[in-house]
């Protein structure tokens, strides 16, 4: 296949998936707002689901050897890509709203500046420096200017600081990961990526999935639980690999702005959110510092 065919699909997988990345603030923040599963248990159930498909579908693919000294790095990868990054997301929803969430998850160029920093002694420059203090001001009135009819704070530091860690993880992930994303097949690498996370997770939820009443549940969230294995999980762990190795990490971050698109237009078309002057503002805010630190010059530049 082609070069421009494969950055095609490329584009086409990240889309997608952020998309779908969309529709799991809002169906992640009922599922934990009606309290069947607590977070950690929704995170166990994702992960042994889509990972028990991962490894059904890896019966019948080429088998594919794995080099032993890359076991650590995937449990690594487990931990940043998925469990850390996905779990911190589950308990933070409850806390925000699906427009926090999805403002908050707009951060990702501001996280990789800071990665590159570090990494790589990326400068630090005055400009970039101005967009992350934008961008703060955002979250500050997001934080403190967020009320509800009742008068109640809609969003809690916790709660962003959770999203901070969520994209934070994911961003150290796409950064660090990539080489070893490339090396294995999708099916190959998720497979790996979903089995850790299992074992990380399961020992603390096993008690409490036994005890569930699986007959009582609602079919509505039943429903929603499927979309949120399948799609929301499997699917779209599958998509952003397929991504990752046909695209620059930073272009597979800059798809992260689809989500809260998606995620406000259904929160407020279905009544679980309102827009507010203060949202509108904050969300201005948190944009136009993304845009200034994005379009700073780099090291390289």
């Amino acid at each position: 296949m082609s070069d421009s065919f494969n950055k095609a699909a490329g584009h086409a997988a990240c889309f997608l998936a952020y998309a779908i990345f969309g529709f799991n603030i809002v169906i992640c923040k009922d599922l934990t707002g009606n309290h069947t599963f607590s977070p950690l248990a929704l995170f166990s159930i994702r992960s042994v689901c889509a990972g028990a498909l991962f490894w059904l579908i890896s019966l019948f693919l080429p088998k594919e050897k794995v080099d032993l000294r890359d076991y650590p790095k995937m449990f690594l990868a487990s931990f940043l890509g998925y469990f850390c990054c996905q779990l911190s997301f589950l308990m933070a929803i409850p806390q925000v709203t699906p427009m926090t969430s999805s403002i908050v998850s707009s951060l990702s160029p501001i996280y990789t500046m800071f990665i590159a920093a570090v990494a790589i002694k990326e400068p630090v420059s005055f400009k970039k420096v101005a967009g992350v203090l934008v961008s703060f001001g955002g979250m500050l009135l997001l934080i403190f200017g967020g009320m509800n009819a009742s008068g109640v704070q809609e969003n809690s530091i916790r709660g962003i600081l959770l999203l901070i860690v969520n994209g934070l993880s994911f961003a150290l992930y796409l950064g660090i990961f990539k080489p070893l994303i490339s090396k294995y097949s999708v099916c190959t690498f998720m497979k790996w990526i979903f089995l850790f996370s299992t074992l990380m997770s399961v020992p603390f939820t096993c008690g409490e999935l036994v005890r569930l009443d699986w007959g009582g549940i609602p079919s509505p969230i039943l429903l929603e639980l499927g979309f949120l294995v399948f799609f929301a999980t499997f699917v779209s762990y599958y998509l952003i690999p397929y991504g990752q190795k046909r695209l620059r990490p930073t272009l597979v971050s800059m798809y992260a702005y689809v989500q809260p698109i998606i995620a406000t237009a259904i929160s407020i078309c279905i009544g679980m959110d309102v827009l507010t002057w203060q949202k509108i503002i904050s969300a201005l805010l948190v944009f136009a510092g993304v845009v200034i630190v994005s379009r700073s010059p780099s090291r390289t530049a």
